[in-house]
C-alpha cells in the first residue's frame, strides 16, 4: 500500500518535532536570576497612603514602645473614638516597636503602602473582590501596569464606613483620601408634570 505524500510530510514533521523537543527539554536551563524579597511580596502597585499631614512618621513622636494596655488616649482626637468595629484598639493594627508599620494577626511587620494584606485579614471578600478590580479603584491599561488604590484612599482606616472622597495633593502626586462628613445624594431630577 503506497502512503501519499502528505502522509510521509506530516509522519517527517512529528518525528523532527519530537526530536526538537527531547533535545530542548535534555539542555541545560540558564539559571535565572532570584528577584529580592522586596519584589517578591510587592503584589500590587499601590500609590503613597494619604497621610494626614504631620502625623506620618509616627516615630516622630513616638520614640519608644508605649503602654499595650487599651484605654482612652489623650492625644489622637483625629481619631478618636475608634469606629472600627467592636474592642478595637490601636495596636491590633499599628506595631508596637514600630510604629511607622503596621502588623498582621501572626506579628508580620506590614508597610502602610500594603495595608491592603492588613484589611483582608478581617475583610476577605472586599479584599478578593478589590484584588480582581470589582471593589475599589484602579488605574492603567487592562492589560498592561495598573495602580490599584489602597484601602485607605476611600476609607478612613479608623471609621471605615464610606463617607466619599476628596483629591488632596501628596508629595506634589495628587491622591484621593475620604473626606471627614458624610456625603449627601443630590436629590432626583424633576419629572416633566412637576415642572410646569
Amino acid at each position: 500500500m503506497a502512503i501519499h505524500w502528505r502522509g510521509r510530510l506530516a509522519a517527517a514533521a512529528v518525528v523532527s518535532l519530537c526530536t526538537w523537543s527531547v533535545a530542548a527539554a535534555a539542555a541545560p536551563q540558564a539559571p535565572q536570576p532570584k528577584a529580592p524579597p522586596e519584589a517578591e511580596k510587592k503584589e500590587f502597585d499601590t500609590p503613597a497612603p494619604p497621610f494626614a499631614l504631620g502625623l506620618f512618621p509616627c516615630t516622630g513622636c513616638h520614640t519608644e514602645p508605649g503602654n499595650p494596655q487599651k484605654r482612652d488616649l489623650g492625644f489622637h482626637d483625629e481619631v478618636q473614638p475608634l469606629r472600627h468595629g467592636p474592642n478595637r484598639w490601636c495596636l491590633d493594627c499599628h506595631d508596637l516597636k514600630n510604629r511607622d508599620m503596621l502588623h498582621l494577626t501572626n506579628g508580620e511587620l506590614v508597610p502602610f503602602g500594603e495595608s491592603y494584606r492588613l484589611c483582608g485579614q478581617c475583610h476577605g471578600d472586599k479584599y478578593r473582590d478589590w484584588r480582581v478590580g470589582v471593589h475599589g479603584k484602579r488605574i492603567g491599561y487592562w492589560n498592561g501596569k495598573k495602580t490599584y488604590f489602597l484601602c485607605v484612599n476611600c476609607h478612613n482606616p479608623h471609621s471605615p464606613r464610606f463617607t466619599g472622597v476628596e483629591t488632596v495633593m501628596v508629595d506634589g502626586v495628587p491622591a484621593q483620601r475620604p473626606i471627614p462628613e458624610p456625603t449627601r445624594p443630590e436629590p432626583r431630577p424633576r419629572r416633566p408634570q412637576e415642572i410646569r
